[in-house]
């Protein structure tokens, strides 16, 4: 907006000119309405500068109702009046320049801070899950939540799971030497897995970290907790997350970790396996593992090479390889831990939220099968555990497809 100040400084001898001394009253009147008018001239072409060159056939009005106020006022005020919109006019063209520039910045906006949130529900059924320890196949029903989030650096990944097991996996005390043949349930294991990364090329605000395939490199830290009857677990990780691209807007991350576990087993307390306290089993079943490697990997993506009428299809999967960390049951002396797989290879989705419903639904509503292979659950190794021999045979080794269904809310 252009703001206009005048200081009027009249001759003396133009004023005696203009001005007789029998119209005195006359001239102040005069003055006074001159006075107004500047005033009223100053708010109406400040009003037209602000407005900007949209609004050349309101300024033409604009400047007709001025012209009739410049005549009802006098010809004296005329070379004023000129003056006056000749400078809004010349404001004006500036401000149409300046808004016309191609390279103008414009006011920075507000970012989010989380530039993305998931939130999805899932119910799968498991009919061949295994159970160390355990003789039969064990079917389980699993409730999960998962949330995924993105903010300005970096993404954080919560997991919990509620999985459900039939009699088969039957729950505590099947493990003590008095616990009862009959009347027990499925035993009900909570597990809860979290990841956040803090990307470099964010923090740093530079793509260095960009290379061809390589999308991001990323600090990552993150933990598991599993709680069942008669086991829990406690892991922490810490590592870097290395993040590529894959066709259609896939991703494929890989993370090499350091791991470090800390357990409580039934199948070590002595209360519950008899032996010798401190020599053959533990009186508090605390296990205490060393720290070990770990190399994590999950990729998605969706399957836009199919004809158009199936785009609908999309896969992803993961592979989680952690390193063996001492006996089974350290500190105590004990069968060494074997290399950990845990995988979901490929699950392949189908979106029918876009598929019934459109494009705007997209991933709302996924059907599901996905194939899992677990082997050395825990780290037993299945083929000289105690554990995974004799009665439990082909428990630390799970491999089964099973359905699934997930929400997007």
């Amino acid at each position: 907006m252009a703001v206009f100040a005048f200081t009027v400084h009249p001759d003396e001898k133009d004023v005696r000119v203009a001005i007789s001394k029998q119209n005195i009253l006359l001239s102040a009147l005069l003055w006074t309405s001159t006075g107004l008018f500047l005033i009223q001239a100053g708010i109406t072409i400040a009003s037209l500068t602000s407005r900007g060159v949209n609004c050349t056939p309101r300024r033409a009005l604009d400047l007709a109702a001025v012209a009739v106020r410049v005549k009802t006022v006098g010809r004296q005020l005329a070379a004023s009046i000129l003056f006056l919109a000749v400078m809004a006019l010349a404001d004006v063209a500036a401000a149409q320049d300046t808004r016309n520039m191609p390279d103008e910045e414009k006011p920075p906006q507000a970012v989010p801070f989380f530039l993305l949130v998931d939130n999805r529900g899932t119910f799968a059924y498991q009919s061949t899950a295994t159970q160390p320890g355990v003789t039969s196949k064990t079917a389980k029903q699993i409730f999960e939540f998962s949330h995924l989030d993105i903010w300005r650096y970096g993404t954080n990944l919560v997991l919990v799971d509620l999985l459900k097991s039939d009699q088969a996996g039957a729950a505590a005390p099947y493990l003590s030497p008095s616990a009862p043949t009959t009347g027990i349930g499925g035993t009900i294991e909570i597990y809860g897995f979290f990841r956040s990364t803090l990307g470099f090329n964010e923090i740093l605000g530079t793509t260095t970290f960009s290379k061809g395939p390589l999308h991001d490199v990323s600090l990552l830290i993150g933990g598991d907790a599993d709680k069942e009857d008669g086991f829990s677990r406690l892991d922490g990780v810490a590592g870097f997350q290395l993040a590529f691209d894959l066709p259609y807007k896939g991703l494929l991350n890989v993370s090499p970790l350091y791991s470090k576990e800390a357990d409580h087993s039934a199948y070590a307390r002595c209360d519950v396996v008899g032996g010798i306290p401190g020599v053959s089993c533990l009186t508090d079943g605390k296990l205490a593992y060393r720290g070990t490697w770990a190399i994590e990997t999950s990729y998605s993506m969706d399957l836009k090479f199919l004809p158009a009428k199936m785009q609908y299809f999309s896969v992803l999967g993961r592979a989680n390889f952690y390193g063996p960390k001492g006996g089974e049951n350290s500190p105590l002396p004990s069968t060494p831990t074997k290399t950990e797989i845990d995988s979901e290879p490929v699950r392949l989705i189908f979106d029918s939220g876009k598929a019934f419903w459109g494009s705007k639904h997209t991933h709302w509503l996924d059907v599901w099968v996905a194939y899992r292979y677990w082997e050395n659950k825990y780290g037993f190794d299945h083929n000289a555990s105690p554990v995974c021999m004799g009665q439990g045979a082909g428990s630390c080794v799970e491999k089964s497809f099973y359905p699934g269904i997930t929400v997007k809310f």
